[in-house]
């Protein structure tokens, strides 16, 4: 974009790169020393020192260590569980500079554009904040609003994922973490997108028209730019408001957000690639909670047609023990140099994602597990096989397909929900096919003005 003075620039990163490096040399020179002379470090300690570097700093770089501590494998638990105490509320900024980057997006006069503005945000968070305004026409929006120079700011901190890998590549060597840090990458700076954004929350809103009991909000691209995204105001309560609710309001509520991961990725091929307890509210009707709301769409996976298939060749090969299916699914992902131990240590993973949707029966997703432990086991379990049997390089796709898992899963034991899961799942596939797949994809994507992904390349960007 001509004349852009926030996209990434060299002493936008130059005074990012000084910021971070004072908070991580500490942490970097017990890495070094443990290098040189040999000496074992002590995991837990270091993992506090680096959650409290991380912790002082605000922007993207905590929204990567948020990413990291909730991606299964990415980093060894000890410093998953640290990074995941993190918090991702930011400083808001003060309505004067709000009056300014709002000035730069829809020009001089930009609050006459609107009945009503609010000066004190809605919600901050680690990339931007929202504030909640009227109308002209009268309905209620939320403007999600991007802090300055953030372009840079990724730039600078993504190079310290380098760093933070380095852990992993140290200490538990059985997965080679190059695709994942690559897969950040890209998920990390389509977030700064907010024009991508508003394609995703479009093609949301395709996926689920018509549907009563799961909303997503309304585009306005009048008031919306490349930083600037504004989206019909939903009402609703927080979900963990309904943890003590009766059972059968939990398991609506639950059936929704089953159903939101689900049925976009069965019939179009995409995923919410971050689904927290942030991103829901529950709406009521008639006094009892109805369905959820969709609030972000920054994080949005979609993926090729071919990975689809694999997904549903590994649930199909694992559901009725067809293991040439299954070495087929991993294949069509990109795993390489298969051999059978390694697809059976695979497997322990694949059959803990799949789990809640092999049994058909009314179950919980997982009695006495809390939500900030759910999946740790089970990756720990398969990186102590992968030490001896390994490395494994983790295909890109993999990473936010088993992310959005795990994170649906935390979200749902929240609620302990009893359901059938295997019944809704084999609901949303009744008739799959992946040439269906690729053909409501396109429809999706063209009606969105989304382009379609390209193998393994990453999903480009719509221009602003």
């Amino acid at each position: 974009m001509a004349g852009d003075r926030e996209r990434n620039t060299f002493a936008g990163r130059a005074g990012r790169y000084a910021r971070v490096g004072g908070n991580m040399s500490g942490v970097a020179a017990k890495m070094v020393a443990s290098r040189l002379f040999g000496t074992e470090m002590e995991h837990d300690k270091t993992a506090q020192e680096l959650a409290r570097a991380l912790g002082n700093l605000k922007g993207p770089l905590m929204k990567v260590a948020q990413l990291l501590s909730t991606i299964p494998d990415a980093l060894p638990p000890e410093y998953a569980a640290e990074l995941q105490t993190l918090q991702s509320d930011a400083p808001p900024m003060g309505y004067p500079f709000v009056k300014r980057r709002m000035a730069a997006e829809l020009g001089a006069n930009w609050l006459s554009r609107f009945d009503r503005f609010d000066k004190a945000p809605a919600a901050a968070a680690s990339l931007g904040q929202v504030h909640r305004a009227r109308t002209l026409s009268g309905e209620e929006v939320a403007c999600k609003l991007q802090y300055p120079n953030m372009d840079s700011a990724i730039e600078a901190d993504l190079k310290q994922l380098g760093f933070i890998f380095g852990l992993h590549r140290r200490m538990r060597p059985g997965i080679d973490t190059t695709e994942i840090a690559k897969e950040i990458a890209d998920r990390l700076r389509e977030e700064l997108n907010y024009t991508l954004e508003a394609g995703h929350a479009k093609l949301y809103g395709r996926i689920f028209e018509g549907d009563g009991t799961i909303r997503v909000p309304t585009v306005h691209e009048d008031l919306s730019t490349r930083r600037l995204l504004t989206m019909g105001w939903l009402d609703g309560a927080r979900l963990l408001n309904y943890r003590e609710a009766p059972l059968e309001e939990r398991n609506t509520i639950a059936a929704a957000l089953f159903r939101a991961y689900w049925a976009p990725f069965a019939s179009v091929g995409v995923i919410h690639g971050d689904p927290h307890l942030g991103n829901y509210t529950v709406f009521e009707e008639d006094g009892a909670p109805r369905g959820i709301n969709l609030l972000d769409y920054g994080c949005i996976r979609i993926f090729p047609v071919s990975f689809v298939g694999g997904v549903i060749d590994l649930y199909e090969g694992l559901r009725t023990g067809d293991d040439d299916r299954v070495v087929h699914a991993y294949e069509t992902w990109g795993f390489k140099g298969l051999h059978r131990e390694l697809i059976d240590i695979l497997n322990i993973w694949a059959r803990f994602i799949y789990g809640p949707i092999l049994d058909d029966r009314t179950r919980s997703l997982a009695d006495g597990t809390k939500p900030g432990e759910y999946g740790r086991r089970e990756a720990f379990r398969v990186h102590q096989a992968l030490k001896e049997k390994g490395p494994v390089t983790v295909p890109r796709e993999f990473v936010f397909m088993d992310r959005a898992a795990v994170g649906l899963g935390a979200v749902l034991l929240h609620l302990q929900a009893e359901l059938n899961f295997f019944q809704i799942f084999r609901t949303q596939l009744e008739g799959f096919s992946t040439e269906r797949v690729a053909a409501r994809q396109a429809e999706a994507l063209q009606f969105a003005g989304l382009s379609a992904p390209d193998g393994h390349a990453p999903m480009p960007t719509v221009s602003a």
